[in-house]
């Protein structure tokens, strides 16, 4: 009796031992594959953007529609974070740069900076804070309340109506909003070149310009137009795909904020890459 009951007790603990190790590899195998199912609906997403796109009939009206309210409404948000990044980033940056007693190449400094990397990378990133969590969260409330369903009862298509309008006017919003919060930027950086000093507007901005280059402003102003399509088809096709349900919604306007902004970081990475490249 001895010996079975001990002979019970190790087959447990082998079994309380094993089952861990195959729960674990169950689940990683799921995750990895949900994930390659979402990069797969995703891309069949996209593609299925690009052929809808092209057909008539265009929705112009929606278009002009949804470029106001994702584009004009997005300037106060805009202006007054493009005017505190040029005014911090200038106060931070004058003590580093009176050690090398190279104080003035600070307006040049802060406007290549500015223009080239901070403007466009952290305007993208409120943008898909605001505009891909609005997005992700209305047609996620419209998928739940069966409102898209009832659009295709109506024959009426609501990837064209919902989906191409809202992903075309992100892309031709945000670098419009980059050029105005780099705007904002450099007169933010001018408050912060005369607070401890006594330089004109025109001497300061003459200074901006004799420095700035062609392969400065180019490359960064084109890589906005990669930033706004990305948060627009993330953000429209976690909302067009959610769930049914009120945690759909949360769940989906989160999701578009996290992963738009993790594809923001890798195309500015990639564009950096290709960038220094065409310059080598």
């Amino acid at each position: 009796m001895g010996k079975i009951i001990l002979q019970k007790s190790q087959n447990e603990n082998r079994g309380t031992e094993i089952i861990p190790e195959i729960f674990s590899e169950t689940t990683s195998d799921s995750a990895i594959k949900k994930f390659f199912l979402e990069v797969y609906s995703l891309t069949i997403f996209t593609l299925r953007f690009f052929k809808e796109v092209c057909k008539p009939p265009y929705e112009f009206n929606e278009l002009v529609k949804q470029s106001f309210l994702i584009g004009y409404r997005s300037l106060p948000l805009i202006g007054i974070t493009g005017f505190i990044i040029g005014l911090v980033l200038t106060i931070q940056s004058r003590p580093a740069m009176a050690k090398f007693g190279a104080e003035s190449w600070l307006p040049a400094m802060v406007a290549v900076t500015i223009i080239r990397e901070i403007g466009p990378v952290i305007t993208a990133l409120i943008f898909a804070g605001k505009v891909g969590s609005g997005i992700g969260a209305e047609l996620a409330s419209m998928n739940v309340t069966e409102q898209i369903d009832a659009m295709q009862v109506s024959c009426t298509n609501p990837f064209k109506y919902l989906v191409v309008t809202r992903i075309l006017s992100a892309t031709l919003m945000l670098p419009l909003l980059v050029v105005f919060a780099d705007a904002i930027g450099l007169f933010g950086a001018f408050v912060g070149v005369n607070l401890k000093g006594n330089v004109s507007i025109h001497l300061f901005f003459s200074q901006i310009f004799q420095n700035l280059q062609f392969q400065d402003l180019f490359p960064a102003f084109i890589k906005t137009f990669f930033f706004g399509f990305a948060i627009g088809l993330i953000g429209s096709y976690k909302g067009y795909n959610s769930y049914k349900g009120t945690e759909g919604v949360g769940k989906a306007a989160n999701s578009a904020v996290v992963f738009s902004s993790l594809m923001v970081f890798i195309i500015d990475m990639i564009a950096v890459q290709i960038t220094s490249l065409f310059q080598n």
